[in-house]
């Protein structure tokens, strides 16, 4: 669903940042090869990932959620010296893919690579983050909120994708869905809980950002 003319999206791609030569070639072969391309950042939020790192400097990113690496590499864009991005990932068909892109990025000593299941993997990871992108299964984001919240740095942010559902966070829900009702929450959730402050940009299919207090 498009929430702005496609007139407006191609001029606001188009006064934008360019997008990396690397990530327009991550974007053509995830197009050629891989089911569902729509799930990629693309050009215009990747560059809003890559210079909201640049701006906050992180040591550290939790991305949950890698697809096929394009997001990640716009975050690492913005990484501390020495710093580190922890991605997860639940399909390991994508893992080579991810790596070959990470390695050509220049980031591929600092982008760790986790394969599973978030929800047992980010318990395991003894660290604090200042960036944290959730971008998996929309069944499990407030268990994702739940798990990384303590995790987070104080004034850390963290960033939810796809929280506008294509529009279905305000039609008519439909009983089969089982996504729209979690979202709902979600969004609901990350509003009144007293530990972040959110705002909800209308970026693509809706991006929320919040910030630990």
């Amino acid at each position: 669903m498009h929430f702005i003319s496609q007139a407006i999206e191609s001029y606001v791609d188009n006064h934008s940042e360019d997008e990396p030569e690397l990530l327009k070639e991550l974007s053509r072969e995830t197009h050629l090869q891989v089911l569902r391309p729509r799930m990629l950042s693309g050009h215009f939020q990747g560059r809003f990932l890559s210079l909201l790192s640049k701006i906050i400097a992180p040591k550290t990113i939790l991305e949950i959620g890698t697809y096929t690496g394009y997001s990640a590499i716009c975050m690492a864009e913005g990484l501390a010296q020495n710093g580190e991005l922890h991605t997860i990932d639940i399909n390991e068909e994508l893992y080579d893919f991810q790596r070959r892109f990470f390695d050509k990025s220049g980031y591929g000593s600092q982008i760790i690579q986790h394969l599973g299941s978030a929800i047992d993997i980010i318990p395991t990871l003894d660290m604090s983050f200042d960036l944290v992108f959730i971008d998996a299964d929309k069944e499990n984001y407030p268990v994702y909120f739940d798990l990384i919240i303590d995790k987070v740095a104080p004034k850390g942010i963290i960033l939810s994708d796809n929280v506008l559902w294509s529009g279905k966070v305000v039609e008519p829900l439909d009983p089969k869905d089982k996504s729209t009702p979690v979202l709902l929450e979600f969004n609901k959730k990350l509003k009144e809980d007293p530990r972040v402050e959110t705002v909800l940009l209308p970026i693509r299919d809706g991006l929320t950002l919040s910030r630990k207090r």
